[in-house]
């Protein structure tokens, strides 16, 4: 029987969690075909991208995990770069990593190749948290502030210093801000200096936090990074980090020695360059049922992806409990369209979100039957660890 082989575009959330559900799915179904797995990646970890600030805050922090761990013995793993696919012939072209250019031929094709993280311009100053060399540059730019803090006679200055700026209130800026406020007090603290001098503060853009939640639930948010130590400014943008001074556009000014940028996701710019539909904004065009049109056996999921609820008509977020969900149903998809069977469709995620403010710190919000359902204290702290644990298949 000639081998079904299915690739997998993309070891983030989606494609990990992609990997894993067909594997499953297709291991134990009657009546499928034998399927070859294999996942396609530029690096040979998984990125649990989510938490990014985990090493900007500490150092040493382990946020990669080996894709051999994660991956099913019969899943084959092929390090490489995608650069363009043949939907009619069903071929991807990619560049292995030895700089070498290939072909393979495919049944099945999922494209999980994910967003990158929005970055200013470089006039605009400051770090963006865009990765490990980032989280590794905005700790140690702080490490660094500190030290001159501890000779600076000054006050004015050390506490400029002494003062982290974070850009962009999303739940990534919300959650590096309370991480940094943890850190940046044992640091002080380990130092002798003085622990009040110690500032963090959140630019927020939108008139309170969380605007896809109800107000008491941003309201809540604010009162708990409060107590963690974190300023939350409302209303305005950072325009410009220079010489260790913000101008925010409100035409206040903010001195900080370090202005870290959350801004949030674009779409992957790789896709531009594989000659699949793309909409307007960038994502990889599906239907109800994640297919790729006019190409078949060709999917997409996660986050490269614009997925829309066909019952609502509302688009699914970026987050990693999407791609999950999306991993999970995409299986059945595949499954069915290789028997012939009406296929299920996508389904919006149930409103869900978890926060981490801190070590053993965290809220979780839900709504069912109508009623918000908030969840602080550990029980809180516990959802949040294992959202994150879960998205990255670890226990």
């Amino acid at each position: 029987m000639k081998e079904t082989r299915c690739i997998v575009v993309g070891g983030g959330y989606a494609g990990i969690n992609a990997v894993k559900a067909i594997e499953k799915a297709f291991g134990s179904r009657e009546g499928l075909p034998t399927l070859r797995i294999i996942l396609m990646d530029k690096h040979p970890y998984h990125l649990r991208k989510v938490l990014l600030f985990k090493p900007a805050a500490v150092e040493n922090e382990e946020i990669t995990v080996p894709l051999a761990r994660l991956l099913p013995q019969d899943v084959d793993f092929v390090q490489a770069t995608v650069t363009g696919i043949e939907s009619d012939a069903r071929r991807v072209h990619y560049v292995n990593n030895q700089g070498n250019e290939q072909v393979m031929e495919y049944d099945i094709l999922v494209l999980a190749a994910g967003s990158i993280i929005r970055q200013p311009d470089s006039e605009k100053g400051g770090i963006a948290l865009t990765g490990l060399a980032a989280a590794q540059s905005i700790r140690e730019t702080w490490r660094a502030n500190l030290r001159k803090a501890t000779k600076m006679e000054d006050r004015a200055e050390r506490e400029r210093l002494m003062t982290i700026t974070v850009a962009g209130a999303g739940i990534s800026g919300i959650e590096t801000s309370a991480e940094l406020a943890y850190a940046a007090r044992e640091d002080v603290n380990a130092l002798g200096l003085e622990p009040n001098a110690v500032a963090v503060k959140l630019i927020n853009a939108n008139n309170r936090l969380f605007p896809d939640g109800p107000v008491k639930v941003g309201t809540k948010l604010e009162r708990m990074l409060e107590a963690g130590g974190v300023t939350v400014l409302h209303n305005r943008k950072v325009l410009q980090e220079k010489d260790g001074v913000l101008t925010l556009s409100d035409g206040s000014i903010i001195p900080s020695g370090l202005c870290v940028w959350t801004l949030g996701l674009l779409p992957n710019p790789m896709l531009s360059g594989l000659g699949v539909p793309l909409t307007a904004d960038g994502y990889i065009a599906v239907d109800a049922s994640y297919r790729v049109q006019r190409a078949p056996g060709l999917y997409a999921i996660g986050d490269c992806a614009e997925i829309i609820d066909p019952a609502s008509g509302l688009a699914d977020g970026k987050t990693c409990k999407e791609a999950t969900a999306q991993a999970s149903r995409l299986a059945q998809v595949i499954a069915a369209d290789l028997m012939g069977r009406p296929a299920p469709t996508h389904k919006r995620f149930m409103d869900f979100f978890c926060f981490g403010l801190g070590p053993q710190r965290g809220m979780a919000w839900t709504r069912a039957w109508g009623i918000d359902m908030i969840f602080t204290g550990k029980l809180g702290w516990r959802l949040r660890e294992f959202t994150w644990k879960s998205a990255s298949l670890l226990k």
